[in-house]
Protein backbone atom coordinates (compact mmCIF):
# COMPACT_ATOMS: atom_id res chain seq x y z
CA UNK A 1 0.00 0.00 0.00
CA UNK A 2 1.52 3.63 0.76
CA UNK A 3 3.81 2.41 3.42
CA UNK A 4 1.80 2.08 6.79
CA UNK A 5 2.94 -0.96 7.62
CA UNK A 6 6.10 -0.36 6.78
CA UNK A 7 6.08 2.91 9.16
CA UNK A 8 4.75 0.75 12.09
CA UNK A 9 7.17 -1.95 12.08
CA UNK A 10 10.11 0.54 12.18
CA UNK A 11 8.50 2.88 14.84
CA UNK A 12 8.29 -0.28 17.04
CA UNK A 13 12.08 -0.78 16.31
CA UNK A 14 12.45 2.35 17.68
CA UNK A 15 14.67 2.48 14.66
CA UNK A 16 17.17 -0.28 15.53
CA UNK A 17 17.73 -3.10 12.99
CA UNK A 18 16.83 -2.81 9.79
CA UNK A 19 13.45 -2.76 7.80
CA UNK A 20 13.84 -4.04 4.07
CA UNK A 21 10.88 -2.36 2.16
CA UNK A 22 10.56 -4.69 -0.87
CA UNK A 23 7.96 -3.58 -3.66
CA UNK A 24 7.53 -4.45 -7.45
CA UNK A 25 5.61 -0.86 -7.67
CA UNK A 26 8.28 2.26 -8.02
CA UNK A 27 4.68 4.22 -7.39
CA UNK A 28 4.07 2.71 -3.96
CA UNK A 29 8.08 3.31 -2.98
CA UNK A 30 7.37 6.43 -4.51
CA UNK A 31 4.97 7.12 -1.92
CA UNK A 32 6.54 5.76 0.90
CA UNK A 33 9.83 8.15 0.53
CA UNK A 34 8.14 11.38 1.81
CA UNK A 35 6.01 9.77 4.47
CA UNK A 36 8.88 7.78 5.47
CA UNK A 37 10.96 11.37 5.75
CA UNK A 38 8.26 12.44 8.15
CA UNK A 39 8.65 10.10 10.18
CA UNK A 40 12.37 10.47 11.29
CA UNK A 41 12.56 6.23 10.96
CA UNK A 42 16.39 6.00 9.97
CA UNK A 43 16.28 1.96 10.20
CA UNK A 44 13.93 1.52 6.74
CA UNK A 45 15.52 0.93 3.45
CA UNK A 46 13.08 1.05 0.51
CA UNK A 47 13.60 -1.42 -2.36
CA UNK A 48 12.43 -1.73 -5.49
CA UNK A 49 12.66 -5.63 -6.70
CA UNK A 50 11.11 -7.02 -10.44
CA UNK A 51 9.43 -9.67 -8.66
CA UNK A 52 9.87 -12.87 -6.29
CA UNK A 53 13.10 -14.38 -8.31
CA UNK A 54 14.75 -10.59 -8.06
CA UNK A 55 18.72 -11.61 -6.49
CA UNK A 56 18.28 -8.47 -4.16
CA UNK A 57 15.92 -11.44 -2.36
CA UNK A 58 18.61 -14.15 -2.83
CA UNK A 59 21.48 -12.03 -1.00
CA UNK A 60 19.50 -11.94 2.59
CA UNK A 61 18.75 -15.83 2.00
CA UNK A 62 18.24 -17.17 5.23
CA UNK A 63 19.40 -13.71 7.29
CA UNK A 64 16.21 -12.00 8.44
CA UNK A 65 14.45 -12.57 11.94
CA UNK A 66 10.79 -11.88 10.40
CA UNK A 67 9.24 -11.41 7.47
CA UNK A 68 5.86 -10.12 6.66
CA UNK A 69 4.07 -11.00 3.42
CA UNK A 70 1.63 -8.34 2.65
CA UNK A 71 0.01 -10.32 -0.47
CA UNK A 72 -1.31 -9.13 -3.43
CA UNK A 73 -5.25 -10.02 -3.14
CA UNK A 74 -8.74 -10.01 -4.19
CA UNK A 75 -9.27 -7.50 -1.44
CA UNK A 76 -13.41 -8.86 -0.60
CA UNK A 77 -12.31 -8.10 3.32
CA UNK A 78 -13.05 -4.37 1.88
CA UNK A 79 -16.69 -5.02 0.15
CA UNK A 80 -18.04 -2.76 3.26
CA UNK A 81 -15.70 -0.39 1.33
CA UNK A 82 -15.65 -0.84 -1.91
CA UNK A 83 -18.92 -2.66 -3.10
CA UNK A 84 -17.79 -2.55 -6.56
CA UNK A 85 -15.38 -5.23 -6.54
CA UNK A 86 -17.69 -7.78 -6.34
CA UNK A 87 -18.26 -6.66 -9.92
CA UNK A 88 -14.73 -6.12 -10.74
CA UNK A 89 -13.85 -9.87 -10.12
CA UNK A 90 -13.47 -12.58 -12.32
CA UNK A 91 -13.00 -16.54 -11.30
CA UNK A 92 -9.96 -16.05 -13.49
CA UNK A 93 -8.30 -13.24 -11.36
CA UNK A 94 -8.81 -15.86 -8.41
CA UNK A 95 -6.47 -18.07 -9.77
CA UNK A 96 -3.69 -15.80 -11.22
CA UNK A 97 -4.00 -14.80 -7.29
CA UNK A 98 -3.52 -17.74 -5.54
CA UNK A 99 -0.83 -18.54 -8.16
CA UNK A 100 1.42 -15.12 -7.59
CA UNK A 101 0.33 -15.33 -3.32
CA UNK A 102 2.31 -19.05 -3.16
CA UNK A 103 5.12 -17.82 -5.50
CA UNK A 104 5.32 -14.68 -3.43
CA UNK A 105 5.56 -17.06 -0.33
CA UNK A 106 7.66 -18.98 -1.33
CA UNK A 107 10.46 -16.34 -2.13
CA UNK A 108 9.71 -14.57 1.50
CA UNK A 109 10.25 -17.88 3.23
CA UNK A 110 13.68 -18.48 1.66
CA UNK A 111 14.58 -15.34 3.70
CA UNK A 112 14.00 -16.69 7.11
CA UNK A 113 16.31 -17.30 9.24
CA UNK A 114 16.27 -20.32 11.55
CA UNK A 115 14.04 -19.33 14.73
CA UNK A 116 12.56 -16.55 12.36
CA UNK A 117 9.12 -15.79 11.70
CA UNK A 118 7.10 -15.32 8.24
CA UNK A 119 3.45 -13.55 8.38
CA UNK A 120 1.24 -13.92 5.38
CA UNK A 121 -1.91 -11.41 5.36
CA UNK A 122 -4.42 -10.69 3.32
CA UNK A 123 -7.38 -8.31 3.22
CA UNK A 124 -9.43 -10.93 1.72
CA UNK A 125 -12.21 -13.69 3.49
CA UNK A 126 -11.76 -15.94 0.75
CA UNK A 127 -10.12 -19.60 2.08
CA UNK A 128 -8.64 -19.74 -1.26
CA UNK A 129 -6.32 -16.65 -0.71
CA UNK A 130 -5.85 -17.63 3.46
CA UNK A 131 -5.73 -20.92 5.04
CA UNK A 132 -5.76 -23.18 1.75
CA UNK A 133 -2.76 -21.43 0.39
CA UNK A 134 -0.86 -21.64 3.98
CA UNK A 135 -1.84 -25.43 3.87
CA UNK A 136 0.35 -26.14 0.42
CA UNK A 137 2.81 -23.93 1.41
CA UNK A 138 3.57 -26.24 4.74
CA UNK A 139 2.93 -29.08 2.65
CA UNK A 140 5.62 -28.71 0.53
CA UNK A 141 8.05 -26.62 2.33
CA UNK A 142 9.89 -28.56 5.30
CA UNK A 143 11.14 -26.80 8.47
CA UNK A 144 8.08 -24.84 8.88
CA UNK A 145 4.86 -24.80 11.14
CA UNK A 146 2.07 -22.88 12.38
CA UNK A 147 2.39 -20.54 14.87
CA UNK A 148 -0.54 -19.40 17.27
CA UNK A 149 -1.01 -15.80 16.28
CA UNK A 150 -3.93 -15.17 18.79
CA UNK A 151 -1.63 -16.21 21.30
CA UNK A 152 1.28 -14.00 19.81
CA UNK A 153 -1.18 -10.80 20.28
CA UNK A 154 -2.38 -11.53 23.72
CA UNK A 155 1.31 -11.56 24.61
CA UNK A 156 1.64 -8.27 23.71
CA UNK A 157 -1.36 -7.03 25.20
CA UNK A 158 -3.82 -7.81 22.09
CA UNK A 159 -7.10 -9.40 23.09
CA UNK A 160 -8.92 -10.55 19.91
CA UNK A 161 -12.98 -11.49 20.82
CA UNK A 162 -13.97 -15.10 19.43
CA UNK A 163 -10.35 -15.98 18.52
CA UNK A 164 -9.70 -19.64 17.37
CA UNK A 165 -7.39 -21.72 15.52
CA UNK A 166 -3.75 -20.68 14.74
CA UNK A 167 -4.80 -18.06 12.33
CA UNK A 168 -6.08 -14.20 12.89
CA UNK A 169 -9.48 -13.52 10.88
CA UNK A 170 -11.16 -10.57 11.71
CA UNK A 171 -14.64 -10.57 10.21
CA UNK A 172 -16.73 -7.08 9.43
CA UNK A 173 -19.58 -8.84 11.11
CA UNK A 174 -18.06 -9.92 13.95
CA UNK A 175 -15.47 -7.51 14.63
CA UNK A 176 -16.56 -4.05 12.57
CA UNK A 177 -13.30 -4.39 10.82
CA UNK A 178 -12.48 -5.12 7.23
CA UNK A 179 -11.66 -8.50 6.82
CA UNK A 180 -8.58 -9.71 7.16
CA UNK A 181 -6.34 -12.88 7.44
CA UNK A 182 -3.05 -13.47 9.19
CA UNK A 183 -0.92 -16.84 9.16
CA UNK A 184 2.25 -16.60 11.68
CA UNK A 185 4.45 -19.50 10.40
CA UNK A 186 7.57 -20.28 12.26
CA UNK A 187 10.75 -21.54 10.98
CA UNK A 188 11.99 -24.51 12.89
CA UNK A 189 15.42 -23.84 14.64
CA UNK A 190 18.37 -26.25 12.92
CA UNK A 191 18.92 -27.86 16.46
CA UNK A 192 14.97 -28.28 16.80
CA UNK A 193 15.20 -30.48 13.73
CA UNK A 194 17.71 -32.38 14.93
CA UNK A 195 15.97 -33.40 18.27
CA UNK A 196 12.66 -33.85 15.80
CA UNK A 197 14.52 -37.01 13.99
Amino acid sequence: GAGGKTLALAAAMRSSGRVYAFDVSVKRLDALKPRLARSGASNVHPQWIDGERDPRIGRLSGKIDRVLVDAPCSGLGTLRRNPDLKWRQQPSDLAELTAKQAAILDSAARLVKPGGRLVYVTCSILAEENEAIVAAFLARTPGFRVGDAPALLAAQGVALPDASGPYLALDPHRHGTDGFFAAVLERVAADATKGAA
